[in-house]
């Protein structure tokens, strides 16, 4: 089976009930966001005044279920393997109850990111299967089959456009308030998984 079909037909078990579907991916934010994501009546110049400074990148792991839930979590800087297994352990938790509660399995789509197939992260694989988490990994160079593509993208051009920020907490704020803002109008439940730190606010 091609990966095509066997996307297809986890989406067609998700739409039946039989198991949980999620998209994964990672995104950023910098203080001073692009002119690409902003939009202005026509015949207006685009002008964005620049902070003083331009920071470092708020990052953003986020598990989309379309129209049930959206779960994230933001870190400064980048992702890297330590927390994407810190997420995923908590998903697997979260599966092995489900499957005893339900028999619903919980599968996850994702991309080829050297950080979802390192070592680290290969030895973690077997434990979660065993919990009830499979990892379903799309082709290479086809971000377009990423649900979650489309709401990174209506993240900055709709509820993050055209503004500029102070510093990374008040960018981590915008980037929360901009995500509720998401859940709300699309009626599904926004929930921040927080890692073991304190480098976003609580």
């Amino acid at each position: 089976m091609d990966k095509l079909a066997g996307l297809d037909m986890l989406q067609w078990s998700s739409a039946v009930g039989e198991i949980d579907l999620f998209y994964l991916d990672e995104s950023g934010f910098c203080l001073w966001m692009p002119t690409e994501y902003s939009y202005f009546f026509k015949g207006e110049q685009k002008r964005l005044e620049q902070t003083k400074r331009k920071g470092r990148r708020i990052s953003i792991l986020g598990l989309l279920q379309p129209f049930v839930s959206f779960i994230y979590g933001l870190v400064v800087g980048s992702f890297n393997g330590e927390r994407y297994i810190t997420m995923m352990d908590e998903q697997a938790r979260q599966a092995k109850q489900q499957f005893e509660e339900t028999g619903r399995i919980r599968v996850i789509i994702q991309d080829n990111s050297p950080i979802h197939t390192s070592k680290q992260v290969k030895a973690k694989w077997a434990e979660w299967e065993s919990l009830g988490l499979y990892l379903f990994f799309l082709p290479k160079y086809c971000s377009q089959m990423n649900r979650i593509e489309t709401e990174w993208h209506q993240l900055k051009t709709h509820e993050l456009r055209g503004q500029m920020f102070e510093d990374e907490l008040e960018l981590a704020y915008a980037v929360i308030d901009g995500v509720d803002a998401r859940a709300k109008s699309g009626r599904y439940q926004a929930e921040r998984f927080r890692f073991p730190s304190k480098l976003v606010p609580s």
